[in-house]
């Protein structure tokens, strides 16, 4: 006999029942209730946060019974009902195999996010990911992985002076998804990670608060390794490269320092002026090789500023982008795949706003958070090395990829918000 409690929707009026209307989920003699309302949207909420009182209670199997259940509301279930070590169990309503599939790789995103960095680092993060995607499709999947100095050899200098500091070699993982095995196919889109192991801030050090949860700063790679494996699952047919840029920014005598300049491979010289504004350093160098293989599309995602979780919050992404074109559709996407996505400003002009006496540019302004504006600045700053002067390249500052502590809507730790979305781009 099955112990997992029987979790069931109802949609009904609230003109008397103001408390049903209220409490995300109610318990009866049968099992767990979670009135409705009209606006789906709402209900939808209702359901996240019922799986997250249901977490909170110790529940750990649930069935979803009855009627009701479409698949965005047992998806919403789902996420919410996912406590930070993935171990709750769920017998869906319906779609049970697609819902399982896409919860083990969303689970799996998760977990390499929420690691502790003894587990993750460059070789080991991209040991994983490739591992994985390989035993998804082994047949059309294959991968490498450039590492230490490497790196320099091929003109890689963004990763390799950002991780150059630490015992564990920076590396860029290429991961090649050929659908239909030509080697000369042409690339149709290339994804980009930060792959920030740990970030200490280098010189320009953390907080011991603000370092904590630093593990989650490869929350983009996670996020964007997470969204092809969906995409293949889900019948994937172009060819798609994976690109992670992974280091760990911590300090010792080789490290970088304020004030170096640092000569990229496609000649844009940077002055270093903010150690902690590493990720744009390191996408720098996995923006310029999706020039250099002909991407048409171009998607990088990264917990890249503290700015862009000021102005959008912690239950959105913003989203970059000088191809309004293509930024509608992302858009769309996100509303279609239930997932919160915001635009904020981006002009060609924007690469102007870290100016540098001494080089092209600086990483960031010389000011806390990189002063007004700081996340469409940033966003600026990889424009300067996005393909095709940033048509057909979309930019992900995943605000909403990690919570410090459980709120409402999820558990502590990493949401993998954004994969669905990404996913479902790759398979226009």
């Amino acid at each position: 006999m099955s112990t997992a409690l029987a979790v069931f929707v109802v949609e009904q009026e609230f003109s008397d029942t103001a408390w049903k209307k209220n409490a995300p989920v109610i318990m009866g003699d049968k099992g767990a209730t979670v009135y409705l309302g009209r606006d789906e949207a709402e209900n939808l909420r209702k359901i996240q946060k019922a799986g997250r009182q249901l977490d909170a209670m110790g529940v750990a199997q649930t069935k979803l019974a009855g009627e009701g259940w479409d698949f965005e509301r047992q998806w919403a279930f789902a996420n919410g009902y996912t406590n930070t070590l993935s171990t709750n169990a769920i017998e869906f309503a319906g779609d049970a195999e697609r819902l399982a599939n896409m919860r083990d790789l969303v689970n799996w995103s998760r977990e390499l996010t929420n690691l502790p960095p003894a587990d993750i680092y460059p070789a080991s993060l991209a040991k994983r990911v490739a591992d994985k995607l390989e035993a998804i499709s082994p047949e059309l999947v294959s991968s490498r992985v450039i590492a230490g100095d490497e790196l320099l050899e091929e003109g890689w200098m963004g990763i390799h002076t950002v991780g150059r500091a630490s015992k564990h070699q920076p590396c860029m993982l290429v991961v090649d998804y050929n659908p239909s095995q030509q080697t000369d196919a042409p690339v149709d889109a290339v994804l980009v990670g930060k792959g920030i192991t740990f970030d200490s801030g280098g010189y320009s050090i953390k907080s011991s608060e603000g370092m904590l949860a630093m593990k989650c700063d490869m929350g983009g790679a996670a996020t964007v390794a997470g969204a092809l494996g969906l995409a293949i699952q889900q019948g994937l047919q172009k060819r798609v490269q994976l690109v992670l840029c992974c280091a760990e920014n911590l300090i010792d005598g080789s490290a970088y320092k304020l004030g170096d300049v640092i000569t990229y491979k496609n000649g844009t010289t940077v002055e270093v002026v903010n150690t902690d504004a590493e990720g744009r350093l390191v996408l720098a160098d996995g923006l310029q090789y999706a020039g250099e293989v002909g991407a048409k599309l171009v998607m990088d995602a990264a917990t890249l500023t503290g700015a862009a979780q000021m102005a959008v919050g912690n239950e959105y992404n913003a989203l970059f982008s000088v191809d309004d074109a293509l930024a509608n559709k992302a858009l769309d996407y996100a509303a279609e795949q239930r997932e919160n996505l915001w635009r904020l400003p981006l002009q060609p002009w924007h690469q102007e706003n870290t100016p540098s006496a001494f080089a092209d540019c600086a990483n960031s302004r010389p000011q806390k958070g990189g002063g007004a504006g700081g996340a469409s600045n940033a966003a600026g700053f990889l424009l300067r090395f996005a393909p095709n002067e940033g048509k057909g390249w979309l930019h992900f500052d995943i605000a909403g990829a990690y919570h410090n502590s459980s709120n409402a809507m999820w558990a502590t730790g990493a949401t993998a918000l954004g994969m669905r979305t990404i996913a479902a781009i790759l398979n226009d």
